[in-house]
């Protein structure tokens, strides 16, 4: 058998808890007895198996303590390998320390020509290093939500929300969804009959209840433009307006805001219409751009920017001080 379509068979099988033949077959483009000579044939390799029986009959993969070393072709591995590097510097907490720990197993047994391509990336490559930007995630709550995911498992867990008040949930999780350091669950809260996001770092005791989820279709395309809809809805409604006098193209790639926040006046000067998170912010990032520009409103915009002026010219008094000298005072004239 191609060793390529034993490597993609065993790469489903870790996708998935249970796969019937038929959809094998079809992912695989081979006849269903196919199917069957090549999950003997991971049998014989040690993989664990095992089958169910029926009309139809389905495959699923147990983990073992014996389970025999993955196989991964050139891609995967490096892909792994570079994965760990960014790992150590993630938002899920002691993953780091984890991460070197595998990354270093994994150099051990890489080929000399994959070595040196991960080696190469790794040489090229500076981490920018900063401040935790917010709390980290316990990895084993990411895997019980991610195995739930998974499995269409309906799972129980305790929610703690911004002012810190705790309540139970009972939830079918839908999927997780990354955005910079913050992972969140996409599930519908059976308590509240509707479909909700959660912050991760703020779920706790998450346990699987054995119930299969039943089907529902997620009011969005996928989970991340879920998340995306939901996070734009739990903003403040109000908005920040500015003439700004560069290019809407200029504005668009340096202050990161989307074309529709942006509205050319002619070809030098835009309108940037954006729903800050805060204003302190807002003011924050749109005078270092360096553009000059006019605060339309909300006036409480101004106000801050205001504010931002009079403290760095106060920081900067002692600079402009010491460079005009010492004050010079009119000679007494007096006899």
């Amino acid at each position: 058998m191609s060793s390529a379509r034993l490597l993609q068979l065993l790469s489903l099988l870790q996708t998935r808890r249970e796969w019937s033949g038929p959809e094998l077959s079809e992912r695989l483009g081979v006849t269903v007895r196919t199917v069957r000579r090549d999950v003997e044939r991971l049998r014989d390799l040690g993989y664990p198996v095992h089958a169910t029986l029926g009309k139809v009959g389905g495959y699923r993969l147990e983990a073992g303590t014996a389970l025999p070393p993955l196989l991964l072709d050139d891609e995967e591995a490096v892909a792994i390998a570079v994965g760990l590097r960014g790992a150590a510097g993630g938002a899920v907490e002691g993953i780091g320390e984890a991460s070197v720990r595998a990354l270093a197993k994994l150099e051990q047994i890489l080929p000399a020509r994959l070595r040196r391509r991960v080696g190469a990336l790794h040489a090229a490559t500076t981490p920018l290093t900063g401040p935790p930007a917010g709390p980290a995630v316990d990895p084993e709550t990411l895997t019980v939500l991610a195995a739930a995911c998974r499995d269409g498992e309906r799972i129980r867990f305790a929610y703690r929300d911004t002012g810190g008040a705790e309540t139970s949930r009972l939830a079918d999780p839908h999927g997780l969804v990354t955005a910079g350091r913050r992972w969140y669950l996409v599930a519908f809260d059976t308590g509240r009959d509707d479909w909700r996001t959660f912050r991760v770092d703020r779920v706790s005791r998450p346990h699987p209840t054995g119930v299969r989820r039943p089907p529902r279709d997620l009011p969005a395309g996928d989970a991340a433009a879920f998340v995306t809809r939901s996070l734009a809805r739990s903003r403040p409604l109000r908005q920040a307006v500015l003439t700004v006098h560069a290019p809407a193209e200029e504005l668009i790639d340096r202050f990161r805001v989307t074309g529709a926040e942006v509205e050319p006046v002619d070809e030098r000067t835009c309108t940037l219409r954006t729903a800050p998170d805060s204003l302190e912010y807002t003011a924050l990032r749109i005078a270092y751009l360096d553009l000059e520009f006019e605060v339309v409103e909300p006036p409480e915009l101004a106000e801050r920017l205001a504010a931002v002026g009079a403290r760095l010219t106060r920081a900067t008094a002692p600079s402009r001080r010491a460079a005009d000298g010492p004050s010079r005072t009119a000679p007494d004239t007096r006899s």
